[in-house]
């Protein structure tokens, strides 16, 4: 069965998850020890139940005479009883219902602030759906562990315990050696059982998420269906999927059939046994009809909760294969991390060094090699060369999405990797080359570029990627919501989104890469214009596959497999009649 990457679980119950859920129950600690003491006094109610029926019974079963009051004031006390056990049940719920859900409030954001912080390979490799739905699954299984373990598992051990003490004390031993080891017995053949059948139940999970992200990648990607008329391929793919996952829930089926049998017939065995005993005492005159129907009492009272426990464990199991991927990803430490003296970077000019830079997406192909130049403060860099050169790579170096294998980069001569994520990454601008806007209005995704700047903020920004007026067209105007992934837009109107977005945010230093790919040549003319006004008080790197935008460059680095080519002013490199000129004349004569 195939397995996510991230997936580093292993086959048995890792009783490591439950105990790092501990820590969050302790924002509520008087919550939880009163949730506590309500359990403990339920079971306590529960126990003594069978007591008040064994009395009511034999009162019913005495002489005429004591017809009148006794019963009368032992149906009270049994009403009452009965009721404090509900009450009490009721009670802990709502108290232990808060601590859950703050629990998996806490859980849930700090897998969300984890997700964010893990490095861009990781996210490059993700399957979008069967992640969404290993982390949905591992919220609901914290839910169930919180509240089942702690108020059913522990509840029902703690009845056992005392109905076993009762009937050793005031019975003979044989009621309680029936009921101990019948306990046992129903326990060990649970756990035995539910280990063999979790493979099956983590084949169904892994089957479910495989079939789910299968699902979310092909509708993610509708319109390339559409394009390639994929349609029925895309549907056999999701079948097999969903074949794997029936194959599994038909072995998870027939195991749960086997493990409810013979959980049944041990609790039958042991009931029968019990009741055998009981009727050969009563018939002996050493019980009452009162102790008869305590002791079916108290059976009735173990085996319900019991036959439940078993239930329980078996979602547990369940809920633990679902929260251990979920942790998996907690455990997973990110491949660039801030140092921990990390200081925040300070760009007072904004001057960018490359300094002998070498990088690979993996050891054995290097990209980058022994690369070395400078941004000087206010200045525009453009850098070019063919496909596959490195250019884009340069920019996830700056951002620091991936640390470089030798050499530094620095900011105003600080090295980027001894300074916090953060504060590099508010220091940079960046147009991508994709731009992914979020499912919402045209304003909000502008505004993502500064989320506190004010409307006015936003139509300059608006104004300089020349988006104002196709926004005054729209008739809900700049709330217009742009569908998921922005789909409702073309490629140009997303791209001058992406530039208006990274204009309001004004960092010092600003990263167009391939910003204008989208645009048609007026579209190109009038952004171009806007870039140029920025660049004039902002250091600017322009990564461009078409030379005709980057003409005014202060400097423009040619780079071919990773190591730079040429550098000059786009006159100086069309007159030395290299590299740079050859791409020039190729682009002209296209």
């Amino acid at each position: 069965m195939r397995r996510n990457r991230f997936d580093h679980t292993g086959e048995g119950l890792s009783w490591q998850t439950f105990r790092t859920l501990v820590p969050f129950l302790f924002e509520y600690r008087t919550r939880v020890a009163l949730a506590l003491a309500c359990l403990v006094l339920a079971k306590v109610a529960s126990v003594g139940l069978p007591f008040v029926l064994k009395y009511l019974v034999d009162g019913l079963d005495a002489e005429a005479g004591t017809l009148v009051a006794l019963p009368l004031g032992l149906l009270l006390a049994y009403g009452g009883v009965r009721l404090s056990t509900v009450l009490f049940g009721e009670l802990r719920d709502t108290l232990f219902g808060r601590v859950t859900e703050r629990a998996m409030r806490r859980v849930g954001l700090k897998v969300f602030e984890h997700l964010h912080n893990l490095d861009l390979a990781f996210h490059l490799d993700r399957r979008t759906g069967g992640l969404a739905r290993d982390i949905e699954r591992g919220n609901s299984g914290i839910s169930f562990l919180l509240r089942f373990m702690v108020f059913n598992i522990v509840p029902t051990l703690l009845e056992v315990g005392m109905v076993v003490g009762v009937l050793l004390i005031n019975y003979a031993p044989g009621f309680a050696l029936i009921t101990l080891a019948s306990v046992v017995l129903y326990v060990a053949f649970s756990i035995w059982a539910t280990e063999w059948r979790t493979g099956f139940v983590r084949q169904a999970n892994e089957a479910e998420s495989a079939s789910s992200a299968r699902s979310v990648d092909s509708l993610l990607n509708f319109e390339t269906v559409k394009y390639f008329g994929n349609e029925a391929f895309e549907a056999e793919r999701y079948d097999r999927e969903l074949a794997a996952w029936e194959q599994a829930r038909r072995k998870n089926r027939l195991s749960l059939f086997a493990l409810n049998g013979g959980q049944a017939l041990i609790v039958a065995s042991a009931m029968t046994a019990m009741m055998v005993l009981a009727a050969i005492k009563v018939q002996a005159g050493d019980m009452t009809i009162g102790d008869f129907v305590l002791i079916n009492a108290f059976m009735m009272q173990i085996f319900l909760p019991l036959n439940f426990l078993g239930f329980v464990y078996r979602e547990m199991k369940g809920a633990f294969a679902g929260i251990e991927r979920m942790f998996a990803l907690l455990r997973r430490a990110p491949a660039v991390q801030d140092k921990a003296d990390a200081l925040a970077l300070t760009v007072p000019e904004g001057r960018v060094s490359f300094e002998q830079v070498s990088f690979g997406y993996s050891p054995e192909r290097s990209l980058i090699d022994n690369l070395s130049f400078e941004v000087e403060p206010r200045q525009k860099l453009a850098i070019v060369g063919p496909s596959g050169a490195g250019k884009s790579t340069l920019f996830k170096l700056l951002f620091r999405f991936y640390d470089i294998q030798s050499g530094c980069i620095r900011i105003d001569g600080q090295d980027i990797s001894q300074v916090s994520q953060h504060s590099l990454r508010q220091a940079i601008g960046v147009v991508p080359q994709d731009t992914v806007l979020f499912n919402t209005s045209i304003v909000e995704n502008v505004r993502y570029g500064r989320v506190d700047a004010t409307d006015e903020d936003v139509r300059e920004a608006l104004r300089l990627a020349h988006l104002d007026e196709f926004v005054a067209r729209l008739p809900e105007g700049w709330d217009t919501q742009v569908g998921e992934r922005g789909l409702k837009l073309s490629g140009g109107e997303k791209q001058r989104i992406a530039i208006a977005r990274a204009l309001l945010k004004r960092p010092p230093i600003m990263v167009f890469d391939e910003a204008t790919s989208s645009l048609d040549s007026q579209a190109e003319r009038a952004i171009m214009t806007a870039i140029n006004e920025v660049a004039r008080h902002q250091t600017t790197l322009v990564i461009a596959h078409r030379l005709s935008t980057v003409v005014d460059a202060d400097q423009i680095l040619v780079l071919r497999e990773g190591q730079v080519a040429e550098r000059g002013t786009h006159p100086q490199l069309l007159a030395a009649g290299g590299v740079y000129a050859g791409l020039w004349r190729a682009q002209q004569q296209e």
